[in-house]
């Protein structure tokens, strides 16, 4: 059985807190924005102190293989400084979650009222490859999981100087970190193809690992405790997906939406249009199995 700790930030006792993971660009941002403008929750994407921790133990699961209970007060105390609410705490907020606040660049306090707040949670980028370590710090955590179609992620990433910039050989750490959930590398196998890799590929094996990551959270969770959007359904009827989310939570929540919720409706399936037959052809080399189970194939 997991150790239980009581987690007190702002004078409040944190039970039940709310993350959202999924591969890069999935959406999870979306949802990340739908909770924190929901009454009474108080929800960060991308806090330094949070960051620090996620891709300490998400790069390196070495790091707390066989140390669970001392990783797991890490990711507790990322939480404890990342949650706290004072006249300075957003100042050097990522400008997604000050924008999901609806906080002006120039603006100086906190985004939420710490009066109010009853629940907490976190959708910052990356998450989803420390989840285990993130439900072993907060057994009573709910997790909603966003999937998105495997190559309008890829196609995504690939516009992305940011996704981009963990492939560089200087900074992928895949032969020496190994299995390596961050790039999706689960075996031998991978760990050879992975250098020959195109970058679609490498985006589509990134894409894979945390489809599978969520696949292995599932058996480990109670029904109450996992929930699965499909971004293609959530972008279309954003309505349901808020109540699903708010079935789910307990508590009334926002529907996603995508800052342009036009442009958000037409990017599904904009893979077609932007990539190349060759770099379809990598991603379902690499991930087709898991595009099929998901029936987007």
């Amino acid at each position: 059985m997991p150790s239980h700790h009581i987690l007190i930030v702002n004078a409040r006792k944190v039970t039940s807190p709310v993350f959202v993971i999924g591969a890069p660009h999935s959406g999870a941002e979306a949802v990340g924005r739908a909770l924190k403008i929901s009454p009474g929750f108080h929800v960060t994407i991308g806090q330094h102190s949070v960051l620090q921790a996620v891709y300490g133990f998400a790069r390196r699961p070495s790091l707390y293989s066989g140390r669970g209970d001392a990783a797991a007060s890490v990711i507790r105390d990322a939480f404890a400084q990342g949650w706290q609410v004072n006249p300075t705490s957003c100042l050097e907020c990522t400008p997604q979650c000050r924008s999901a606040a609806g906080l002006r660049p120039s603006e100086v306090g906190p985004c939420v009222e710490q009066r109010g707040i009853s629940r907490f949670g976190d959708a910052s980028p990356d998450l989803t490859y420390c989840a285990q370590a993130l439900v072993g710090a907060f057994p009573d955590a709910q997790i909603v999981q966003v999937v998105r179609d495997g190559r309008d992620t890829v196609a995504a990433m690939l516009r992305d100087p940011v996704a981009m910039s963990w492939f560089r050989p200087s900074v992928a750490n895949v032969e020496t970190e190994f299995p390596n959930p961050f790039y999706g590398v689960e075996d031998e196998t991978d760990r050879l193809t992975w250098t020959g890799l195109s970058p679609a590929g490498k985006c589509a094996m990134r894409w894979r690992g945390a489809i599978r990551l969520a696949a292995r959270l599932r058996k480990t969770l109670a029904e109450d405790q996992l929930k699965t959007l499909r971004y293609e359904d959530m972008v279309r009827h954003p309505g349901s997906a808020a109540a699903i989310l708010s079935d789910f939570t307990g508590s009334k929540i926002a529907a996603p939406a995508d800052p342009n919720q036009r442009r958000a409706r037409t990017e599904a399936a904009a893979w077609r249009r932007s990539l190349t037959m060759s770099q379809v052809a990598d991603i379902d080399k690499v991930a087709g199995e898991e595009l099929r189970r998901l029936g987007y194939v």
